[in-house]
């Protein structure tokens, strides 16, 4: 017996990583899709042979709907997420898991009262060069971790959401809240705390809106740039950059600095893992291509949210450490 998924929000996201990861997972027997624009929710259920409803109280009343991906706006997840979590479903909420920590914590609320599994997509943990990066750095190959470098980079979300428009939901102060920070930053504060098993502490941080203008010709009202220096708790430094301008290729890597050398990824098309040993000696690894705008490939995330409900094992991105990344993301702010 399959699953039945929900999905609330038909934009990009679910477009091009929920809804194709859900048909691929055979698990997975059916998907429903909810919009506020009821068109797009059907186009997406025409196009995963899915179904629409025409309200989203319908996905959180439906006894037959196990779990749902809660692919809303940022302003929006702390309503639809702890809904959905007190309604008895699985939740696999889009990151960040609010648009600012006490939200954040009513989510979690409701998570410990409905005793259900939340999952954050906080999807950079599950590529395979960072999984390799991880085991090489649990094992101490190169000896303890000195210091990084991690950058997260493309044209900006306007390229990317479903309609191609200035007016997107993500240049919005009271929707988006964080701008590129949010977006895009997380994942990289996220990976850092993963990779390190460490927590980034301080911050210092520049931020702005250089160059991305609203509909109307205006600079946006959240950061499409930014740069900071950053300590964890246990001491190692690094620095970061966040940019919606980098009209060019995607930067998606990150250098990791040991005692004994260094680990690259991303770096290279090719070997999208290399580690440079302090002896002169270089390993690649041919891994796999790093998921972008426009290369679009499994991230792992639906087969991880979907195998933790069946086997009833602990999400491997859980809201805590979810929670953690926010905080990082109002230093970064100055919040």
């Amino acid at each position: 017996m399959g699953i039945k998924v929900g999905i609330i929000g038909c934009g990009s996201i679910a477009k091009f990583r929920h809804a194709p990861e859900y048909k691929a997972n055979p698990f997975v027997e059916e998907i429903v899709f909810y919009d506020r624009n009821v068109e797009r929710a059907k186009g997406l259920a025409l196009e995963f042979d899915g179904r629409a409803v025409k309200t989203v109280e319908e996905l959180f009343n439906d006894p037959t709907i196990t779990a749902i991906s809660d692919c809303s706006s940022n302003e929006v997840h702390h309503i639809h997420t702890s809904i959905a979590l007190l309604s008895g479903k699985h939740v696999l909420c889009e990151k960040p898991l609010a648009i600012n920590v006490k939200f954040a914590e009513e989510i979690m609320g409701a998570e410990r009262k409905s005793g259900k599994k939340l999952m954050i997509d906080h999807n950079q943990r599950f590529t395979k060069a960072h999984q390799k990066a991880k085991e090489i750095l649990n094992k101490k190959e190169l000896g303890e971790v000195l210091t990084f470098k991690t950058s997260f980079g493309h044209q900006g979300p306007e390229s990317w959401g479903v309609d191609k428009s200035n007016a997107t939901w993500f240049f919005k102060k009271d929707r988006s809240y964080s701008g590129v920070a949010g977006d895009l930053g997380i994942h990289k504060i996220d990976l850092i705390h993963y990779l390190l098993d460490d927590e980034i502490d301080e911050v210092h941080a520049f931020h702005g809106a250089l160059d991305k203008v609203n509909e109307t010709g205006i600079l946006i009202e959240v950061c499409d740039n930014v740069v900071c220096a950053l300590k964890t708790k246990k001491g190692r430094l690094g620095t970061a950059s966040f940019s919606w301008t980098y009209y060019g290729s995607e930067d998606n890597s990150t250098t990791i600095y040991c005692q004994d050398g260094m680990i690259k990824i991303y770096k290279d098309p090719e070997a999208q893992l290399i580690i440079e040993k302090k002896d002169g000696s270089v390993i690649k690894y041919e891994l796999e291509p790093i998921q972008t705008n426009d290369n679009q490939t499994s991230t792992g995330v639906i087969d991880a949210f979907i195998d933790c409900i069946i086997n009833d094992r602990e999400p491997p991105v859980n809201s805590k450490q979810a929670l953690a990344c926010l905080k990082v993301i109002d230093k970064i702010l100055g919040l």
